[in-house]
């Protein structure tokens, strides 16, 4: 058993820890306890990753806020109900890249991102863009995020609009009311970008595609019992892109 357990944390490049080992065993018909799973780690010395501290878009009250309507309830019973976003920084060898992507938080699903040198409109025009279209002419969703100059833009604020979305804000300097995309970035860069050794952005850039197809269709979920995010959302919705 020590054996595969080191194959798991080997194959998912050591960003699982007892829990989700015990899990991936489960699904493969062991029966385990996580405490002994934790107990077989300690003994083969395998440890998760560590997360690190956040990045903030905050530029001062340029624009309008939005109300926070999402109110820490993260908890959504259909795809496209309630999304959030944010963005996050990575620094490699003295260059910047940026990450922002749209999570559903019916299943933590990145169901949009965009990725670039520099914290611009067009980077989350190119997020809303994918983001859209996804959508059915049913889906009404709220779209959350923290008061970064990015969402009290007024370009950004007309494009929820004009597509049906109703934005919500965290309070100012509140960084739990939008707790679900932090966990996230969190996640990611303890997974991702602390795990690799990377010459430039672009092998960064990579990386961080790589791993986002490997969180939404392989990385296994406590919260969904062992599902991952598409996964979960085939099992209930199917019919859905």
């Amino acid at each position: 058993m020590k054996c595969r357990i080191k194959e798991i944390y080997d194959e998912n490049q050591g960003r699982y820890g007892y829990r989700r080992i015990a899990l991936a065993l489960r699904r493969e018909g062991g029966a385990l306890n996580h405490k002994v799973v934790q107990r077989l780690m300690n003994v083969l010395r395998l440890k998760a990753a560590i997360r690190v501290k956040r990045y903030s878009s905050w530029r001062g009250e340029h624009g309008r806020a939005a109300d926070n309507i999402l109110q820490r309830n993260f908890k959504a019973s259909r795809p496209n109900e309630k999304w959030v976003t944010d963005v996050t920084e990575f620094a490699v060898n003295g260059r910047k890249l940026y990450l922002s992507p749209i999570i559903d938080l019916f299943n933590n699903e990145v169901i949009s991102y965009s990725i670039s040198e520099r914290p611009t409109m067009p980077m989350i025009d190119e997020m809303l863009i994918k983001a859209f279209a996804r959508m059915d002419p049913n889906s009404k969703p709220v779209l959350h995020s923290d008061q970064g100059w990015q969402y009290r833009h007024r370009w950004y604020q007309y494009q929820l609009r004009d597509f049906g979305v109703t934005q919500s804000m965290s309070r100012k300097g509140n960084c739990l009311d939008n707790a679900c995309a932090e966990c996230f970035f969190g996640t990611l860069k303890s997974e991702c970008f602390y795990l690799g050794k990377f010459k430039d952005i672009d092998e960064l850039k990579d990386a961080i595609e790589d791993y986002i197809r490997y969180y939404n269709t392989r990385r296994i979920s406590l919260k969904f019992n062992g599902l991952s995010p598409v996964e979960y959302r085939l099992k209930f919705h199917p019919l859905r892109i």
